[in-house]
Order: C-alpha cells, then structure tokens, then sequence
C-alpha cells in the first residue's frame, strides 16, 4: 500500500467499518479497495471506468458509505449531494473518485496471439484477439457477410469525418461488427474471398516524446458561422479502429499487400489513435503497429504528410503476444530498408528518429561535428544502429502497465512455455516485467483449443485468479484478467494450407466474456452468416447467442463452482463439434471436385470449375455448415443457460428448503 496519504477512506456497514490508505497516484490501492467495497457491501455497484471510480448506492446498505477526499483526487458528488455520474441514466447519485490518468489509461482493451504456420498444431496461420469494450461499456456483436455491392465507393468515417474514395473492385468478406452503429462500421475481424485475414485493432501507446514529434490528427470541429469572418471550417481527423478493415480488407490479395495499403492509408490521412494491426494469409502473419500521428498545418498550407508505421512478420516457427502495449521488441532497419523480408516501416522513419532523439539503443556514441549526436542540436540528422527495440523508443512502461498490460504476456508465455521458471523469486519475468518478448518458440505446437484458452484466461492456477482460492483477496484482485467481462467477441482466424482455397480459412467465434462461453468454427467464403449470430439485437434477447452467452455469464459469475461444470461440458462439446463438423465439410467438398483438381494448390476459390453454377454449390455447402453449427449453439447453449439459471436459482439468497407438504 502506498503510506503517503495523509487522508483514510472509511466505509461502513452496521457495526464494520474498514478502510485503506493510498496515494493519488497509485492505481494498485484503487482497485483494491473498489474490490473490497463490493465484497464488504452487499448489491453494492463499483465500476472504474473512463470517468473515474464509481461505487453505486443501490441498496440501503450501500447508503452508510463515507467519503473524505483527498485533495490530488477529482471529487463527484458525496451522500448528502453533489454531484451525478454522466454515466448513469437513471440519475442515482454516485460516488467519484477520478485520478487524471484513469481517463486516458481505462478504456484500453483487447489481447492478442498470434502463431506462426510452424508454430501451430497444422500449420495454419492463426491471428486471434479479443475484442473488449472500455469499463462500463458492453458493446453487443454480430457476424455478417458483406458483398461487394455493399461495400461503400465513397467512405466517411462516423468518429473522424475523414473522407476516402475508395476503389470500385471490393471482393466479398466476412466480419464480426457492432451491432450499434454510433461509432462506425468496427469490423473488428474478419476475412476475404482472397483468404486474407485481418484483425484491428490492439490498443496500445506511444511514449510523450513520440506524440510531440508526431502528434495524433484529431477531428477539429468548425468555429464560428459559415458566413462570418472568423469562420473556421471542420477539418477532419484520420483513420481509426472503426475504419482500418473496411479500407483495407476488401482490396488485398495478400497479407503483405495489406500491410502496403494499410501504411498508404496512414502515410495519407494519418490517424487519431494509436494501434496494433494483424494481418494474415496462408504463408504470412504480420503486425503492424502506428507510431504517432501527423499534425494538421494551419491553412493555406497542405497538411504535412508523414505518419509513422512499423511492421514485423511473425516468424514461422514462433506465437506472438500482444497485452495492449506497443509491443514488437525488436526491430532490423537495414531489412526495412533493403530486402523487406521481415521488416517493414514508413518511408522516413529513419529520419524521423534520428531528428528527435527517439532511439534509445546504449553503444558506441555516435558524433555530429565533433559532438555527441544528442547535442547534435535540433533537427540534426544523426546514424542509427541496424537493429533498435521500437518498444523502448516509442512505447511506455508505467505502473498501470504492470498491473493492465504485462501480466496477460506473462500468462500467455507460461503457458505455452511451461517449463521455464515463470513463479519463484528468481524467475526470469514476472507479471511486471517489460521486457517480456514479444514472440518465442512454443514448447509443443500451439493448438486452438490452447488459443480459445488463453484468450479466455483469468490466471487459473497462480495466485492471482478473481475465481480461485490460492493467494490472497488482494491478490485474486490485482491484475486485469484476459477474459474479462467487457469482452464483446473472440475471434481466431485459421488460414489452412491443406486444403482447397475455397474452404481455406475458418473463423473460430465466441461472443460474451470468455470463461463462459467457447469458439465455435464457420467458414468465412461465404455470402451470408446464420441469423443466431448474424442478426443480433441491441437489446437483450434470448434469440441470439450474443446475449444468450451474456445471461449465462452474468449469473454463473456469482455461482463459479456450481455451474462450471456445466460451462465445462458445453465448451467441450462445441469444439468437439465443430472440429467434426470441418472435417466433414471439408471432405464433402473435396469429393465434389474433378479427379484432377483434387491437389489443394490447383483448386481455386470457384471450387474448381468456372461457371457460376458451381461457384454458388460450393457456398451452398459452406453456409450449410455454418448453419448446422448455429443450431448446434442454439439448442446446447439454450440447454447451458437452463442449467445455469436452476442451479443459480437454488442458491439465491432468498432460498427457503421448506415447501408446502402438497408440493412435489
């Protein structure tokens, strides 16, 4: 605990009362003590979201909270006034506590794996994140199909206003959107007929020293009236997250062209925030990374051109993992430069580092005239090493990255790297190390099961998962699990290399928080998605597996231990089914072939024959399977959420064993 306040925050309930010192710096003491009011105050509501720490009054017992602020903290409201949260819509008054970084540090989200083609269980490449809102915020999912003549020619974006003619030859692809549009399109995920696939975006963040250089292009909304004198015109801001995969995914045939159009993209229009962005085909993983943003020049003056991108392929035989941190840790300019085998990067950024100091690698001091290249003097271009690590350079390492960021890598690598020694004092990384790599070999091939896991982990067998009983109460509490509640969707791309092109690539989904649900397989080439996840509602409904998985969770969640069983059984069977489903998909479509196109190099995306006839019979076959695997979801994950709801039931409060004697 941080000892330095001079102040106490004290909560009382009857005859308890408890408290605990902190700091207004320390986001660990936050936490903690945001767990232990909602595990000392019963129907007690805390959320830390965007906006600060909210602790809820929703019951009488939550009525006899105290406040005493602290001076370095944003105080909301208090219980006799003050104060209502923006947040809340039914203008309850709520408690705030809101430290200037939680605005800017909270509403970070995702986690990302990627495994290379040698690296997996059959060498396919596999991109998986989860797509998790901000606290506070659930945004619901669906999985649709978009043709090309419902891909927009002239595209604006709804959060930026930037406008782009896009190219007339989309091809069709696949995606798992919002279902809400007040923030775009937020394709999230998805992939082509081409058997490109795309997922955007990580969320990580660029250091101070790379924002002055490089600052974010944000929307500037229009001054004044148009007719007046001091009118100034709206001038948009660039790409985000809601934009990347509709730009990019319909008019690539390869990984590496995706990465050249996505830098083209962000060269032109720069971007507002900054993100991590995958990109993959049967042979190539890569991840892209944005590094800043350029400014807007005050008219007449063009806008200055030259937002800053890194790229790394991920190496054949190694997985990746991506906590919401800038995260590549090394990083060849000599290949960026030359060959471009492994490395790819905006056209200056050689120029663009050494003008403003962001290398940070020790070695032989490079001199300027006799001077040491830091007193160069400003905009002095100096040499850089061949080789740099871009997270030391661009990204940060803070106390909130320690308890957001790193432990989710740190969980990832121990698994899949188990033999190491990840738990004693002598450990080489720890949840809090930042400089946990980026990628390594895995001990055995990577399997989707071990993706569906990881992505849905809450550091089961350590002392610090929220469902377990090693640790402590504040150690269960400390860290951000992987499957958080907020996750909207889990999606893990497969590209198969054994198999016709038409049925290359298959997209394992989940919707809801990961612990409680499990990936299910439909294949992407396809021209329409089944109605149980295609046409979910933004309200809640229990005829969509969005919000069918998001009722499970939220009553299984208070009742782990009894009804795990059953979320066990059912994420057994999915995958299970879902494996035989692809298999015998797979095979069906193999023998409708021609003899001599039965080699998975010659069959091409028609199915092998040219007519249009054809074309559809092969997508015919693949959306009967997807559609025989949503009934699948449907009828076992209605049976879950029976099963679930009656032994929740049972352990209600409320619960009385006494019946009438008439009763059976």
């Amino acid at each position: 605990m941080y000892k330095g306040s001079r102040r106490r925050l004290s909560i009382a309930r009857g005859d308890m009362r408890f408290g605990l010192r902190f700091g207004p710096h320390c986001v660990c003491c936050a936490v903690r003590w945001a767990n232990r009011v909602r595990k000392r105050i019963r129907n007690a509501v805390v959320e830390i979201s965007q906006n600060g720490v909210y602790f809820r009054r929703v019951a009488p017992l939550a009525q006899r909270l105290e406040q005493r602020p602290f001076k370095s903290w944003v105080v909301g409201s208090n219980p006799t006034g003050g104060t209502t949260n923006p947040w809340n819509r039914n203008g309850s008054k709520d408690f705030l506590f809101r430290p200037a970084w939680l605005l800017e540090w909270c509403p970070m989200s995702c986690t990302t794996i990627l495994v290379g083609k040698n690296a997996s269980y059959d060498g396919s490449t596999i991109i998986a994140r989860d797509d998790d809102s901000g606290s506070g915020r659930y945004d619901p999912k669906r999985f649709v199909a978009v043709a090309p003549d419902d891909q927009p020619r002239h595209y604006r974006s709804v959060l930026s206003h930037v406008e782009i003619e896009l190219p007339d030859n989309p091809c069709r692809y696949t995606i798992a959107p919002n279902v809400l549009n007040n923030r775009g399109i937020l394709a999230e995920a998805g992939a082509n007929e081409h058997n490109v696939a795309m997922s955007a975006t990580e969320t990580i963040a660029v250091n101070e020293r790379v924002l002055g250089a490089d600052p974010m292009v944000e929307l500037r909304p229009a001054v004044g009236e148009p007719d007046s004198t001091d009118y100034q015109a709206e001038q948009p801001g660039g790409i985000g997250e809601e934009d990347i995969i509709t730009l990019v995914l319909p008019y690539v045939t390869t990984a590496r062209e995706g990465v050249a159009r996505l830098g083209e993209l962000l060269e032109t229009y720069g971007t507002y925030e900054s993100n991590g962005v995958i990109i993959s085909d049967v042979d190539e993983i890569w991840y892209v990374e944005t590094i800043g943003g350029p400014p807007w020049n005050p008219p007449p003056e063009p806008r200055r051109r030259g937002h800053h991108w890194i790229a790394r392929r991920v190496p054949d035989d190694c997985y990746a993992t991506i906590p919401n941190q800038l995260g590549i840790d090394d990083f060849d300019l000599a290949d960026a430069f030359g060959e471009q085998r492994e490395y790819l990067c905006s056209a200056d950024l050689r120029e663009f580092m050494a003008t403003h100091h962001l290398d940070r690698t020790m070695g032989t001091p490079v001199s300027s005239n006799g001077r040491h290249a830091h007193s160069a003097g400003f905009g002095t271009t100096v040499a850089l090493p061949t080789r740099f690590n871009p997270r030391k350079a661009f990204g940060t390492a803070t106390p909130k990255d320690h308890i957001y960021n790193t432990p989710r890598a740190w969980y990832m690598q121990r698994r899949l790297n188990p033999s190491e020694d990840w738990d004693s004092p002598a450990a080489r990384y720890t949840p809090e190390s930042d400089d946990i790599p980026w990628c390594r070999v895995p001990e055995d091939k990577v399997s989707l099961e071990d993706v569906d896991f990881l992505l849905s982990s809450h550091f089961e067998g350590t002392p610090y998962d929220p469902y377990g009983t090693t640790g402590t109460a504040e150690s269960r509490h400390r860290y951000r699990p992987i499957g958080v509640n907020r996750t909207g969707h889990m999606v893990a791309i497969q590209v198969r290399p054994y198999v016709p092109a038409a049925n290359r690539t298959v997209m394992w989904v989940s919707f809801g928080s990961g612990p409680f649900t499990a990936a299910a397989p439909f294949y992407a080439n396809v021209n329409d998605t089944p109605a149980y996840l295609r046409d979910t509602t933004p309200e809640v409904s229990t005829g969509n597996l969005y919000w069918t998985n998001r009722l499970i969770a939220v009553v299984a969640d208070a009742h782990w231990y009894e009804t795990n069983r059953f979320i066990e059984g059912y994420a057994e069977g999915v995958r299970a089914f879902g494996h035989r489903l692809i298999e015998r998909t797979d095979e069906q479509l193999l023998a409708r072939s021609d003899a001599e196109s039965t080699d998975t190099n010659a069959w091409p995306l028609d199915g092998g024959h040219g007519d249009e006839k054809d074309v559809q019979g092969v997508a015919d076959v693949l959306e009967a399977a997807n559609d025989e695997m949503a009934d699948y979801l449907r009828e076992h994950t209605t049976k879950l959420l029976n099963d679930v709801l009656y032994t929740s039931s049972n352990l209600m409060h409320n619960s009385f064993a006494m019946s009438d004697r008439w009763a059976e």
